[in-house]
């Protein structure tokens, strides 16, 4: 077990922790006074230790709804946890974010830790207190702010995922590289391609901390996002969610319509004088050489801008992108819908 290090949330502080097994967690949460409630899918139910009391959710992103949030909290409430309880998620970002949401309310508030088995989890929604489920067909429609007190970097469990599921991590990843503030995530991805798309151990363990370490700097300066600095982790996303909903948020894993989206705002940039090409270009070539299919068309346009119109960055009913001045320089701007449909590929007017 190794300590990482310490996000500071506003009062509340996240500890990353690197471990070897879930023993490790166990004698970490030794000290712990009151009852726990572990949460997983099906496909992490293994990583639970025997004998504890357990709520086990359907895997995928259909189990990210207030049905599964009822389940988590009965149990809850069955089992007697208390504002002093906790609840440990163990799973990928769905499983985290029901848990951290379920904590955030269940008797206003009890502590959460998360156990990200998969990386996409483990480098975007294990830190930064976000929590949150779909409705409605919108992507985390509904959510609170309810930082982990502690996250823990279970590295080995990478080996177990398919390829699909290991490059979906690999967009969030791609992503952070484009908004640290110096470039040597992105130049430590482009020398180390081989052996991180073979899921070398030490190689990933780096290029976890890396990439967590860049939305570090994010969060801890805007916790609850209210100053527009944490907005920059939505590179990408408005753009993702909208392809996201087309794809009854199903079709599209969250990675892979990240990486689209990326790509998307850094065209987008470029059109709006704003990005540099040669910045665009190289992040681009970068992105595509870890398999991304960046050149997706959006099959129902109307569908995706009714998306877009639900997407939680809207002041004065304006959709705000986020887009690259530079190596970790971003900006809000609106773009037009016939910004947006040149930037997909589409001519003339719905």
């Amino acid at each position: 077990m190794k300590h990482l290090f310490s996000c500071a949330l506003g009062s509340r502080l996240s500890r990353v922790i690197s471990v070897a097994s879930v023993n490790e967690i166990l004698e970490d949460q030794g000290s712990w006074m009151g009852k726990i409630l572990w949460v997983c899918d099906e496909h992490t139910r293994m990583y639970v230790p025997e004998g504890t009391d357990c709520v086990v959710l359907p895997s995928g992103e259909g189990a990210k709804r207030w049905d599964s949030i009822e389940t988590i909290l009965g149990k809850a409430a069955a089992s007697g946890l208390g504002r002093d309880g906790k609840i440990i998620a163990v799973g990928g970002g769905v499983v985290c974010d029901l848990g951290a949401f379920a904590a955030s309310i269940f008797m206003r508030g009890c502590a959460v830790s998360l156990v990200p088995t998969t990386l996409l989890a483990m480098v975007d929604a294990s830190l930064g207190g976000k929590t949150g489920f779909d409705l409605f067909g919108m992507k985390n429609l509904v959510g609170t702010f309810h930082p982990a007190h502690e996250v823990y970097i279970l590295a080995q469990s990478l080996r177990t995922l398919d390829d699909a599921e290991y490059r979906n991590g690999l967009g969030e990843v791609l992503k952070h590289a484009i908004l640290s503030e110096d470039d040597r995530l992105a130049t430590y991805l482009e020398e180390n391609r081989g052996k991180l798309l073979s899921r070398d151990i030490v190689s990933m363990e780096r290029m976890i901390v890396d990439s967590l370490k860049v939305k570090q700097s994010y969060v801890e300066s805007d916790p609850t996002e209210t100053k527009g600095i944490r907005d920059a982790l939505n590179l990408g996303h408005t753009f993702a969610h909208a392809l996201e909903s087309v794809g009854n948020l199903t079709r599209f894993s969250h990675g892979e319509a990240v990486a689209w989206g990326v790509v998307k705002a850094l065209h987008a940039g470029v059109s709006s004088h704003v990005t540099p090409v040669p910045f665009a270009t190289r992040h681009e070539e970068l992105i595509r050489s870890y398999g991304f299919d960046v050149d997706v068309t959006v099959s129902d346009r109307g569908r995706f801008f009714e998306a877009l119109r639900h997407d939680k960055k809207k002041r004065a009913s304006q959709v705000r992108f986020v887009l690259m001045e530079g190596q970790g320089r971003h900006l809000l701007q609106p773009l037009t819908q016939q910004q947006v449909m040149a930037v997909l590929g589409f001519s003339g007017v719905e």
